[in-house]
């Protein structure tokens, strides 16, 4: 048997912090690059959270925005 811990991630596996890509490179997100915008989006077309992307706030605030900008001005689809 796998012994559990008490504190509060009780034996759940150790999730890595993964790093925003964003800061890394410099990049910042713009709806003129839309091939940019398509690793934050889901296949389905939702925008994923950042926790799944690993974009700091800064940039998930941003790149929530120029997504739906690129949906509005035909750019991206809203649903695929």
């Amino acid at each position: 048997m796998i012994p559990r811990g008490r504190g509060p991630r009780r034996g759940r596996p150790f999730l890595r912090k993964r790093k925003c890509r964003l800061c890394q490179d410099k990049v910042e997100p713009t709806y003129r690059k839309p091939e940019v915008l398509r690793n934050f989006v889901s296949d389905k077309g939702k925008i994923l959270p950042s926790f799944v992307t690993g974009a700091c706030a800064k940039h998930q605030r941003t790149v929530s925005r120029e997504i739906k900008r690129a949906r509005i001005l035909a750019r991206m689809p809203f649903v695929v």
